[in-house]
């Protein structure tokens, strides 16, 4: 397994060649001798290896990969082709992109006659998505876009052979870095398809391929503001885990939960406290004294099994780090996420999504003909949102659980009044109060009689 790179470190590296071949070019050089500039890199997770049986782990450290990919320019399409590139479709509707979390799918080696095999393989991994918590909980929450890129050639670059090359739409390719099940895009060419959509927040590239492999790309773009992408090969099911796992860094801001034995540097952190939710310094008792971390799940039997304690081994350290649980997605793949793995996802969501949207203009004074109307999504399972009305501050009780309300109802006295809806996700998956805080939502109407 190889471990992450330092930027610092390779960034210092790049700028150090670069002074010393400009020393070496000696005063008075032409700038026509000076080096081209680097191609831009970024930092990539590495997907762990497959394991033939038994577990697979869900990383295996980060490497830097040129932002462009291997270079190649854009396939040329026929014109019955080029039509039908860049198509967009709405797979999942649940409402206003504003006030939704909008996922863009973009498939990759795929010809144009092979479109309705891309939608199905969207399709069938947006279901791979849901089947896991807390996606299955808050699926109404999100809008899934696709849009068609048209390749040239069926399949992508390094399958089934390194050397074997597909002219495709988003140079999508396996080998990247030497990497066999590293699969990287032109994130350039990837972009200028995502831009197609409606604002995306997350980002996932189908790779027309059965091979195992994947890649997240975690940074949050400069230019289009989603959070990141999880590249995955649409025809291999552990591939459908990898993109899962990388949402876990992009919409939870989760750190890795596996680690490296017996490579040297990483034998025992000795650093600060970790920024991230699920990693610490802290046992499972200093947390608890402390009242820090995850100490409120401490005890909890988590979904991916065992008991929530301090774990020894993280953030790619085998020591002096602990994780919440033995086994969760961000460490193994086809786990679940554990109980603060969810709770930082849930976070994730409500980020993008709103829950209170109105369905009645707030522009206006409503008057008693109209109607206060509010869109509420609906949660899988049993357990839904509560949805309070109030008004000048006072709870309309005999309203709870509505989503309209007419305002001749209202006994409304003289002058100007507010009406107030307010709702509230009171789930049992979030504990910490900093983040229930912004489980909620609320619309108010100007109402006069």
């Amino acid at each position: 397994m190889r471990p992450p790179l330092r930027r610092g470190i390779v960034t210092a590296a790049l700028a150090a060649t670069a002074v010393m071949a400009a020393l070496a070019a000696g005063p008075g050089t032409a700038a026509a001798a000076d080096p081209p500039p680097p191609h831009p890199k970024v930092q990539v997770e590495i997907p762990g290896p497959e394991a033939a049986s038994g577990q697979t782990l869900a990383g295996s450290g980060h490497t830097l990969v040129p932002v462009d990919g291997q270079g190649r320019p854009a396939p040329h399409l026929s014109a019955p082709s080029a039509a039908a590139d860049g198509e967009v479709g709405k797979m999942i509707d649940n409402g206003s992109t504003a006030d939704r979390l909008d996922i863009v799918m973009v498939g990759d080696g795929y010809t144009a006659d092979q479109l309705d095999q891309f939608h199905a393989d969207a399709k069938e991994k947006w279901g791979e998505i849901t089947g896991v918590e807390p996606y299955a909980t808050y699926q109404n929450l999100f809008n899934v876009w696709t849009v068609d890129a048209v390749s040239a050639q069926s399949g992508v670059s390094g399958d089934p052979a390194q050397g074997d090359v597909k002219d495709t739409a988003l140079g999508s390719y396996f080998w990247c870095d030497g990497i066999e099940r590293l699969l990287c895009i032109d994130q350039n060419k990837v972009d200028s398809y995502v831009a197609k959509a409606p604002q995306a927040d997350l980002v996932i590239v189908l790779a027309n391929s059965a091979k195992y492999g994947g890649a997240g790309y975690n940074e949050p773009s400069k230019t289009l503001g989603y959070e990141g992408i999880s590249t995955a090969s649409a025809g291999n099911a552990k591939s459908g885990q990898v993109a899962i796992h990388e949402t876990g860094h992009s919409l939870g801001k989760l750190a890795d939960e596996y680690f490296y034995p017996d490579t040297p540097g990483y034998e025992h952190y000795s650093g600060p406290e970790a920024d991230q939710s699920n990693i610490s310094v802290l046992t499972a008792d200093q947390m608890a004294a402390d009242r820090t971390k995850w100490y409120r799940w401490l005890g909890e039997t988590s979904p991916d099994g065992g008991t929530v304690g301090a774990y020894e081994g993280g953030g790619y350290y085998v020591t002096g780090l602990n994780r919440p649980t033995d086994g969760s997605i961000m460490r193994i793949l086809g786990k679940p996420f554990n109980l603060p793995g969810v709770e930082a996802m849930i976070a994730g969501f409500y980020r993008h999504a709103s829950i209170a949207t109105p369905a009645t203009s707030t522009a206006s004074t409503l008057r008693p003909s109209d109607t206060a109307r509010v869109v509420v999504p609906r949660l899988a399972g049993a357990r839904q949102l509560t949805v309070r009305w109030y008004l000048d501050g006072r709870e309309l009780r005999r309203y709870e659980g509505r989503t309209a309300v007419p305002v001749r109802g209202l006994d409304l006295g003289r002058g100007a009044h507010a009406l107030t809806v307010r709702v509230v996700d009171r789930t049992p998956s979030v504990r910490d109060p900093g983040i229930a805080a912004g489980l909620r939502g609320a619309v108010t109407w100007a109402v006069r009689r």
